[in-house]
């Protein structure tokens, strides 16, 4: 699965994780493995293989109004990639993965399947942008301590809705009237101009890997290219952070990966 067996996080790396918010790991799964995962996802599109969520249905900014207007069946993600098929499942919990998050969090890892656990997709044309926003916003918790892992199956850039960061911005305090009612930054608010001007568009060759921290605000704009975008996304928490019970976060099976 790994392109090589024996990489492990430097103390650097762990430093500009704690630092940043966010770490890239360039070229971290093998070739075959990704064209897998591509294929697979591309299958999986084509039949709408459920369970989907489509962009009609997120009420985004520029979105089809309903699944039967033009664009309305355009899919976002694909759901429940663990699943789908065994090489997502493979590859979120791969032995070499988890010993890297436990150095980030400090602890046992598991893995949560309420949350992401999908192929994220962008397409041209309706795929929508994404304001900036952190994930913990509707995720339970106790502590605001999760791990993102964004595996880039196809090269990200701006150009085609590519990842975008406020780096450090986990660590900051932000009042609540500077969040509108969906937890995303408000534009109008002046005192979030300054954090815009932070924020910093990443590019992913395929087969690079992002980790990114629960609370850093991000954002992605629109697909500008021809081609659909893919991206595999899985959630990690330290095993004495689990999610609250009776919370959408509690809904599906959480994994103890680390023995």
């Amino acid at each position: 699965m790994f392109t090589n067996p024996t990489q492990a996080l430097s103390t650097a790396q762990i430093e500009a994780f704690a630092k940043d918010g966010y770490l890239i790991l360039p070229r971290m799964i093998s070739a075959a493995n990704c064209a897998l995962m591509a294929a697979t996802t591309n299958a999986h599109l084509a039949q709408a293989v459920a369970p989907l969520e489509y962009e009609s249905e997120v009420g985004y900014a520029g979105a089809p109004t309903s699944l039967d207007s033009v664009g309305g069946r355009t899919a976002r993600r694909l759901r429940d990639a663990y699943h789908r098929h065994d090489v997502y499942r493979a590859w979120a919990t791969n032995p070499q993965l988890v010993a890297m998050l436990e150095l980030l969090l400090g602890e046992r890892v598991c893995l949560t399947l309420s949350h992401h656990n999908c192929v994220m997709t962008k397409h041209p044309q309706f795929g929508t942008a994404t304001d900036w926003h952190r994930d913990i916003r509707y995720w339970s918790f106790p502590r605001n301590e999760l791990i993102s892992v964004w595996l880039a199956l196809d090269n990200e850039n701006e150009n085609n809705g590519g990842l975008r960061f406020i780096p450090g911005s986990h660590r900051f305090h932000i009042k609540p009237e500077q969040m509108d009612q969906l937890d995303f930054l408000r534009p109008e608010v002046e005192e979030n101009q300054a954090l815009f001007a932070q924020g910093k568009a990443v590019t992913l060759q395929q087969r690079d890997v992002i980790f990114f921290h629960s609370g850093l605000f991000h954002a992605a704009g629109r697909n500008n290219t021809a081609a659909v975008k893919k991206s595999v996304v899985f959630v990690y928490h330290g095993e004495s952070n689990p999610p609250l019970p009776g919370s959408r976060s509690a809904a599906s099976r959480n994994i103890l990966l680390s023995h």
